[in-house]
């Protein structure tokens, strides 16, 4: 920068225009870099087999149609790692689900977030229930949860909400980490897994149809473990923020009977840190253009935008849906999943997806 004698032999060397031209170059120059860097946000997805990267590029395309802001979608891990990139100021935005808000947000839970209360989490809007798939082949002699006692699982993505889902799901029906071989990978890679006999059964947490479940279902005889009666209510009442959920028939090829099980919610979250004129471009933008979306646009609504609201929200998410009020961390009363939504889809909590 130049000092103010520099600027007084500047001023001498060039007449008045040129040096306010100059000058207002100059600074009209940086203001614009400033400026560029500060519409450029970053949005931690999941993996490309799960329904939270391609609903990530669609949310992208209207963000970037109707705002200033550039969005940069990155592939992840899903909501475990994608909360740790918020926590450590890598991700602007980022989808999660809700009971991983929850554990995040108040330092219980799962092991990762034990002691560590991540206070500056906060939500923005939740989307949709994402169900809980127990996928299987035919032919594999997996008819229910406890059959898996001794198989081969992939449990998801490590550290992931499907990991975290599937380990509390299995057990509420006694069998422990140590009494399975388990296998973490995505799901495409599962679905891989299933197809060349690696695995036994496989845990995917999204919105019917998975994508990566219908593939496999186009090659393959596929089965899926209903999650219902007694097992069911024992995992709703253990866990508030799962829900009754039902994939109905001939949702995936050859699937010709409906599906009893449970689903979490997905949402959308940022931080506290996050300036309120970037969480209103967002989610305005979103919530504006739902007609623009193909997946999921049945449930992304602003009368279900605090349905399952597990943490408290950021002041600009309450200034355009409303206060939430919420047991778990000021979010929303349900502290789960349990909003009434979906009855053809058979889905309590409203919608449905995929992390």
């Amino acid at each position: 920068m130049n000092t103010h004698g520099e600027v007084r032999i500047m001023v001498g060397e060039l007449n008045r225009r040129r040096f306010v031209k100059t000058v207002g170059a100059a600074g009209l120059l940086g203001f614009s870099g400033t400026a560029l860097a500060q519409q450029r946000l970053t949005w931690f997805a999941g993996g490309t087999g799960g329904t939270y990267f391609p609903l990530s590029n669609q949310f992208k395309t209207i963000i970037e149609n109707n705002t200033d802001y550039t969005i940069q979608v990155q592939s992840t891990g899903a909501s475990v790692e994608n909360v740790g990139g918020l926590a450590q100021g890598n991700a602007d935005f980022a989808l999660i689900q809700n009971d991983v808000a929850f554990f995040a947000y108040n330092g219980t839970g799962i092991e990762e977030f034990q002691g560590t209360q991540i206070r500056s989490l906060r939500g923005v809007a939740t989307l949709y229930p994402e169900t809980i798939h127990v996928v299987t082949l035919q032919g594999n002699n997996i008819e229910t949860l406890q059959d898996l006692q001794g198989a081969t699982i992939n449990t998801g993505d490590l550290g992931s909400g499907t990991q975290i889902n599937a380990l509390q799901i299995l057990e509420s029906v006694g069998i422990q980490q140590n009494d399975f071989t388990e296998q973490n990978t995505g799901f495409s890679q599962a679905a891989d897994q299933l197809r060349n006999g690696d695995i036994d059964a496989a845990f995917v947490v999204g919105g019917w149809p998975v994508g990566a479940i219908e593939e496999l279902a186009t090659t393959n005889n596929i089965a899926f473990v209903n999650i219902s009666g007694q097992t069911q209510q024992n995992i709703l009442q253990q866990a508030e923020w799962f829900a009754e959920d039902t994939i109905p028939p001939e949702t995936y090829t050859g699937q010709n009977e409906p599906v009893q099980t449970v689903a979490v919610q997905a949402m959308i979250a940022t931080t506290q840190d996050q300036p309120n004129a970037a969480v209103r471009g967002v989610t305005e933008s979103i919530f504006n253009n739902t007609g623009q979306l193909s997946l999921k646009q049945q449930f992304i609504n602003r009368e279900s935008a605090l349905d399952g609201m597990s943490i408290p929200l950021h002041p600009a998410a309450r200034e355009i849906f409303g206060p939430a009020t919420t047991q778990g961390g000021g979010g929303n009363q349900t502290g789960g999943n349990q909003t009434g939504g979906n009855q053809s889809g058979g889905n309590d909590a409203g919608g449905n997806n995929s992390s």
